[in-house]
C-alpha cells in the first residue's frame, strides 16, 4: 500500500449530479495526520509511517506516549495507526496528510469498528430461520440441535447467539464522490462501518480496477 489516512465519522447525508441524480455518501473529516515515525528496512525491516489523527490533552496521555510525541515536536495524539509505504523517503516527520491524498473517483477501502449490538439470538446474530409459529410450537426463535447423535458433543465453530458488534470491519472498493480540501472532508458513496465519531482508516482499495 502506497498511502493511506485517518479520519472520523461524521454522518451520513446525500448529494445530487448535475443529471440530479441522488448520490447516498457518508461525510468522513480526514486528517489533519501528522507523521508521528518513521519506520525503515534498515531499522525494523520494513518500510511504514505512523500517523497521529485527534490532539489529545496532555494530562490524559501517559509519560511513554508523551515522550514518542515529543520527538517529533508534536503534541499528544488520541489514535496513532501505521501504514505500510514503498517510498519513505516522501514522508517527513511532523509532515501532515490530509484530505487532499485522495481525489474525487478514487477506489478506497474503509475499516472501521461496527457498532455493538448487545445480546442477539440465533436469527438477528446468524441467519436462522424461524420455527413454526402456531400456537402449539415450543420452538420458533430459538436455537435448534447443538449436537450430533453419534459423537455427542458439540462441533467446533458452532454459531450460538452472543453479542453482537464491536468488530473491526472493512467494507471495500467504495467511491470518492467529493473531496472539501477547505475542511478536510471526503464524501464517500454508501455506508461505511461504525458510530458517529467513530475512528475510520482510508485505504486505496485492493479491489480496484
Amino acid at each position: 500500500m502506497s498511502k493511506g489516512i485517518l479520519g472520523k465519522k461524521i454522518g451520513m447525508t446525500q448529494v445530487f449530479t448535475s443529471e440530479g441524480k441522488v448520490i447516498p455518501v457518508t461525510v468522513v473529516e480526514a486528517g489533519p495526520c501528522p507523521v508521528v515515525q518513521k519506520k525503515t528496512v534498515a531499522t525494523d525491516g520494513y518500510n511504514a509511517v505512523q500517523l497521529g489523527f485527534s490532539v489529545l490533552r496532555e494530562g490524559l496521555t501517559n509519560k511513554p506516549r508523551q515522550g514518542h510525541f515529543q520527538k517529533a515536536n508534536l503534541k499528544p495524539m488520541r489514535y496513532v495507526r501505521e501504514f505500510r509505504v514503498e517510498d519513505i523517503d516522501s514522508y517527513e516527520i511532523g509532515q501532515e496528510v490530509n484530505a487532499d491524498l485522495f481525489t474525487v473517483g478514487d477506489r478506497v477501502d474503509v475499516v472501521g469498528t461496527s457498532r455493538g449490538k448487545g445480546f442477539e439470538g440465533m436469527i438477528k446474530r446468524n441467519g436462522a430461520s424461524r420455527g413454526p409459529m402456531a400456537h402449539g410450537s415450543k420452538y420458533h426463535r430459538r436455537s435448534g440441535s447443538l449436537g450430533a447423535k453419534g459423537p455427542a458433543r458439540v462441533f467446533k465453530g458452532r454459531v450460538l447467539p452472543g453479542r453482537m458488534g464491536g468488530e473491526r470491519v472493512t467494507v471495500q472498493n467504495l467511491e470518492v464522490i467529493r473531496v472539501d480540501l477547505d475542511k478536510n472532508l471526503i464524501l464517500i458513496k454508501g455506508a461505511v462501518p461504525g458510530a458517529k465519531k467513530s475512528l475510520l482508516i482510508l485505504k486505496p482499495s485492493v479491489k480496484a480496477k
